[in-house]
């Protein structure tokens, strides 16, 4: 299962704050259309297929291509003082 790295938790719950999403809100990943990568967005809640990924707070759908995908990743993150936000995935050890 994708682990989330404390950077990524502090940033998810800055970005689910900032976006004024509810309690139940949190971080959905998602495979592209094309199935060449993965699109990261805001949701108010999991949809039904998604597994949920949560550690301390910081909540993470994935839909189920992207939990095959990332299971056995590390979901680390880093922002910009401009805001830019920008995901980097790891192998677990």
């Amino acid at each position: 299962m994708l682990t989330l790295t404390e950077n990524a938790q502090s940033i998810i719950t800055g970005i689910v704050d900032g976006a004024q999403a509810p309690q139940t809100g949190g971080i959905r990943i998602a495979q592209d259309v094309s199935g060449a990568g993965l699109n990261v967005t805001v949701a108010e809640a999991p949809q039904a297929e998604d597994q949920v990924v949560e550690t301390s707070g910081a909540k993470v759908f994935l839909d189920p291509s992207a939990a095959v995908a990332l299971d056995d990743k590390v979901l680390d993150a880093s922002a910009t003082p401009d805001g830019r936000v920008d995901f980097a995935i790891g192998q677990q050890a």
